[in-house]
């Protein structure tokens, strides 16, 4: 106890228990917050979970995409479209995070003990963590994957996320008889609404909705039963298979957002470490749902930073064997090793996540031409992001 306050001394803390730091956590024990419907993971984050271990047991509770279609309904026109190389399937979130977490040793995950405060000690330069209600951690490392609204990335001094102009609904509804629709991703639109869908297993289907605007009354954003309402109010005019599957949606997993972004600029420039710190996941990059990589990247970066910190702390011993400033040093270049190799990475799939987002926001035809200018010279392989591997531990 120090002055009535309990300290605990923790080698590694990662803030966040969602899918970047349950698989940092798996990874390090190899060398849930369980919120949210569905997530998408195409061929890039499969190599990933077959580095954590666990891609054989995901894969049995989801099915894989055939492939990808829009239609048109004021057309009547319908149109394939690439949205992965290689492997594609949509997986329940909490699928995945349990997956995740079945595998740590018990006591690893701490729910209910959000981070109120994060600094570096004075005098031995490591972080120190005051948890709500809880104790105050002092860490050697602490790898920041709290998400979006990120109490690590403040203290790394990162620029505020952006607002995208754009809200959307995720939802997850369950057919006890199955849904028989093909296993493939549909988007469908009419007017300026569009409704997109992917079968998860034979029994449940993931679903969004983007409206047009944004709902005048707040409250719609906590009530699932006025989100419903307000899908089938924007669902109107839709084919009655997309009706019926907004009527039997779970309330449990039916969510509203208002859609945030780090800027590819600010993922270029930004300071991703300080000390012993640095940040993984939506806390370090977080991007629209556009091309359906949030989760994979984060993934990704779980890989990634396991390999460059087992490296160097394997010739720094957490435990004392070199002095403070070694092991500090260390882990220092260690993560600055991360950094640079997810950096232009995560540049690149920001700045095309941004440009597929814009490019279905924007009615201007001269600005959508300029778009699709950008997108043909930077990106003239639609899903060639897909094709990135992160490696071997």
């Amino acid at each position: 106890m120090d002055g009535g306050v309990e300290v605990e001394e923790i080698d590694i803390v990662i803030v966040g228990a969602g899918i970047c730091g349950l698989a940092t956590a798996l990874l390090f024990t190899e060398i849930l917050r369980a919120s949210g419907s569905a997530i998408g993971v195409l061929a890039n984050g499969w190599r990933a979970l077959d580095q954590l271990g666990v891609g054989s047991k995901l894969r049995q509770t989801a099915l894989p995409l055939q492939g990808a279609r829009h239609i048109w309904m004021d057309t009547n026109e319908q149109r394939t479209f690439p949205i992965s190389k290689g492997e594609r399937r949509c997986v329940k979130r909490s699928d995945l995070l349990q997956v995740l977490a079945e595998d740590l040793p018990i006591g690893t995950i701490r729910y209910g003990c959000p981070v109120l405060s994060l600094y570096l000690d004075p005098f031995t330069s490591y972080p120190t963590l005051q948890l709500r209600n809880g104790p105050t951690i002092k860490a050697k490392i602490v790898i920041g994957c709290d998400g979006a609204k990120s109490v690590v990335a403040e203290f790394l001094k990162l620029k505020p996320n952006k607002l995208f102009p754009k809200c959307a609904v995720r939802v997850l509804t369950s057919y006890p008889n199955e849904h028989g629709f093909v296993p493939e991703f549909v988007r469908t639109y009419r007017g300026h609404v569009f409704c997109g869908r992917a079968p998860i297993n034979e029994n449940l289907v993931y679903w969004f909705l983007d409206p047009p605007e944004f709902p005048p009354d707040e409250k719609v954003y906590k009530d699932p039963e006025l989100i419903r309402h307000m899908c089938l109010e924007k669902a109107n005019g839709f084919p009655n298979e997309i009706i019926t599957t907004i009527q039997n949606s779970d309330p449990n997993h039916l969510s509203l957002t208002h859609l945030t972004y780090r800027a590819p600029w600010d993922v270029l420039v930004a300071s991703f470490r300080e000390g012993t710190v640095t940040v993984a996941g939506d806390a370090m990059h977080v991007m629209g749902p556009f091309l359906g990589q949030g989760g994979s990247a984060a993934l990704e970066d779980g890989v990634v930073l396991a390999r460059c910190l087992a490296y160097k702390i394997g010739e720094a011993d957490l435990h004392g064997s070199y002095g403070r400033l070694i092991v500090q040093q260390k882990v220092g270049e260690a993560m600055d090793a991360y950094v640079r190799e997810r950096r232009m990475r995560l540049v690149g799939l920001s700045a095309q996540t941004y440009l597929t987002g814009l490019l279905q926001l924007t009615s201007l035809m001269p600005l959508k031409l300029f778009i699709k200018f950008l997108m043909a010279v930077f990106f003239p392989d639609p899903v060639g992001h897909t094709r990135y591997d992160c490696g071997r531990l």
